[in-house]
């Protein structure tokens, strides 16, 4: 039993950490765990999660205590680990997986990949184009913002190169897409400045962030809430300068051009 328990908290510090890791909300990961442990025969397991930690407990009813205690950083958003760990709990949960295979299969959850970067650049550009139109820009419009959603991710992607911090690459992030949306209204591609912008931001505007953020706390997960809410706020608050460091450029490259 000891060793089992063991093995049981090992395996849930695990899935739990690659949801709080791919962005689930607070209790998916404390429910899904919970009814992990449950499958397994775990009836004194404990586990609080925050944010950016997890901390698990066992006791397997010989007065044997087995705790873990997980740091778990803030990381991009990966929607096709959480399914896949939503799905390896269901085949624990209806009996049909072994210990065993349960630590296979969180492994090949771990090393689903991103999207390759080619559909990355391709995704931001649609991306911005679509919301430009949406939000009442014109066909060309769009187009102006098709270019700086696809230059947005060229920059993430083969520039920056992920060596500065995240409110670094929001700022100058949103500078670059801002001054090429500023440039190709200048040059007559668009006729609605607010529409391009508003487009080409976009891809940065931390969608995920605030509907986990809302959420965790409506269910009661406060802390945890109010973490992530802090998290989108200050993205926001990023695009935001950059924006206005791109359009104060403009206004003074617009004397020399």
């Amino acid at each position: 039993m000891k060793e089992n328990a063991q093995e049981v908290v090992e395996l849930c510090v695990q899935i739990g950490e690659l949801l709080l890791k791919s962005g689930a909300e607070i209790f998916r990961v404390q429910d899904t765990l919970e009814r992990i442990a449950d499958s397994y025969g775990i009836e004194q397991f404990h586990v609080y999660v925050i944010a950016n930690g997890l901390f698990v407990s066992v006791n397997d009813g010989e007065k044997l205590y087995t705790t873990q205690l997980r740091y778990v950083p803030l990381a991009p958003v990966h929607l096709g680990r959480i399914c896949a760990v939503n799905e390896l709990s269901r085949m624990i949960c209806d009996q049909r997986l072994p210990l065993k295979e349960a630590y296979l299969k969180i492994e090949e959850a771990k090393q689903i990949p991103f999207s390759s970067p080619c559909m990355q650049i391709f995704a931001s550009g649609i991306g911005a184009a679509t919301f430009c139109y949406l939000l009442g820009g014109s066909v060309m419009d769009s187009v102006a913002s098709f270019i700086s959603g696809l230059a947005l991710y060229i920059f993430f992607l083969y520039i920056l190169k992920g060596k500065t911090s995240k409110i670094m690459q929001n700022i100058l992030g949103s500078s670059v897409v801002g001054l090429i949306g500023c440039l190709s209204y200048h040059f007559g591609l668009g006729s609605s400045l607010d529409h391009i912008i508003m487009g080409s931001i976009i891809p940065l505007v931390p969608g995920v962030l605030i509907t986990t953020s809302v959420r965790d706390i409506i269910n009661s997960d406060y802390l945890s809430g109010m973490i992530h809410l802090l998290d989108a706020v200050l993205v926001a608050g990023c695009i935001a300068c950059g924006v206005g460091i791109s359009l104060s450029i403009y206004q003074m490259l617009g004397v020399v051009l």
